[in-house]
């Protein structure tokens, strides 16, 4: 067996604090993958709110959502607006309230995006900070960080420096990296701590 991909430490990150019925963010939501697995571990009784700057991410999350059983799933709101505006879009009665957010950098990864609409490095910290103010207690963020593209790894590094320098006594921060790759996908995790 070897080492879970990037992705799949996220989710796992994840799972054991997004319980039945709480609330959660992708903040980028891509193909949908994320926002799937947000609505699946939220289940009925969830909410799950997911923001792109694209219309082909929109389109292409809810064609993946329409694919999975109804009934077991969060009710889910998808929004064509920069992750930094997010606090802009969730109700105010969230704040605190917020189990899990998700980001997944880069760019759209279907096979006829645009690969030079990435995300960028001030809103990414923006949306970082409002994550944050959304959070209850106990709850996560993750960041997969993709330095191989152009303007990956400035944004990458911002991302770690900007979780590294939060206080312990409010998060706690990991990073799971593959260490012989500088150019490797990794992920940054953020739980909340009060």
């Amino acid at each position: 067996m070897g080492f879970l991909s990037v992705l799949s430490f996220a989710h796992k990150q994840i799972e054991g604090r997004l319980a039945p019925g709480d609330i959660a963010v992708d903040a980028t939501v891509g193909t949908g993958a994320d926002t799937a697995f947000l609505a699946k571990a939220a289940g009925p009784k969830g909410r799950v709110y997911g923001f792109d700057i694209q219309e082909q991410a929109l389109r292409l999350a809810e064609e993946r959502l329409s694919r999975e059983p109804a009934g077991g799933m969060a009710s889910v709101s998808l929004f064509l607006a920069s992750h930094a505006r997010m606090t802009s879009y969730i109700p105010p009665e969230c704040r605190g309230r917020v189990g899990a957010v998700m980001f997944n950098l880069g760019y759209l990864p279907a096979t006829d995006a645009d690969k030079h609409i990435i995300t960028k490095t001030e809103s990414t910290l923006e949306a970082l900070e409002a994550s944050l103010s959304l959070l209850r207690p106990k709850g996560i963020i993750t960041a997969v960080l993709y330095p191989g593209h152009a303007g990956g790894a400035a944004e990458a590094e911002a991302v770690t420096a900007w979780a590294s320098s939060l206080p312990q006594d409010t998060c706690q921060t990991v990073m799971y990296r593959q260490l012989q790759r500088n150019d490797a996908p990794y992920v940054v995790a953020i739980e909340k701590k009060r």
